[in-house]
């Protein structure tokens, strides 16, 4: 990794299956580069666990989650400006969800959006940087390789807040063609972020 976040024009970091409390080689190098990025103004956006070692660097903490999610979830905007602003005017979307911790939002940023299952499901900071718990960066081939990937990990019956297979799969096209939708505005708003 670069020493100078300058190097970027923004940093972008999905999910993974680690978490991010675990202690891999690059975890406490990434934070560093993260914290030493949104000192410098590059945009940084990060998903689940992204979003998770984001608000870690940013000083935020990472527990386990109240709830465990996964599937098809709903979450709703907390502030009317960043629903216009970033999600296109929606204040509720159903977004995709597969996590077992959750991160506390980070001093100085902004809760934007929630769920009754776990409060903190995306931030903003500094008008440029923003972390999700939740997925918006989903396609059917993601959806059905983690399906495939983890089927232990999926109950045979749906619950609020965990989706069985079928459940999850269920109106596929149709769920990731919303969270495209949702997505595309999100990614145009983030990298206005970069042309500064």
């Amino acid at each position: 990794m670069p020493a100078d976040p300058a190097a970027f024009a923004g940093i972008g970091m999905m999910g993974g299956p680690m978490g991010a409390n675990d202690e891999t080689p690059w975890r406490d190098p990434l934070a560093v580069l993260l914290r030493r990025a949104v000192d410098a103004r590059v945009p940084v956006i990060g998903h689940c666990l992204g979003g998770q070692i984001l608000s870690r660097a940013l000083g935020g903490a990472v527990t386990k989650a109240p709830v465990t999610e996964i599937g098809w979830i709903d979450v709703d905007a907390t502030d009317r400006d960043a629903a216009r602003e970033w999600f296109g005017g929606r204040d509720s979307m159903n977004v995709f969800e597969w996590h077992y911790d959750a991160f506390t939002i980070p001093p100085g940023a902004s809760r934007v959006l929630a769920n009754a299952f776990n409060e903190n499901q995306a931030y903003v900071l500094d008008d440029r940087h923003i972390g999700f718990q939740c997925h918006v960066e989903m396609t059917r081939e993601l959806v059905t390789a983690w399906c495939d990937m983890a089927p232990d990990e999926l109950p045979a019956v749906s619950t609020p807040a965990r989706q069985s297979r079928a459940d999850i799969l269920g109106a596929l096209d149709a769920r990731v063609a919303s969270l495209n939708a949702l997505a595309d505005g999100i990614y145009a708003r983030w990298a206005r972020g970069l042309a500064h």
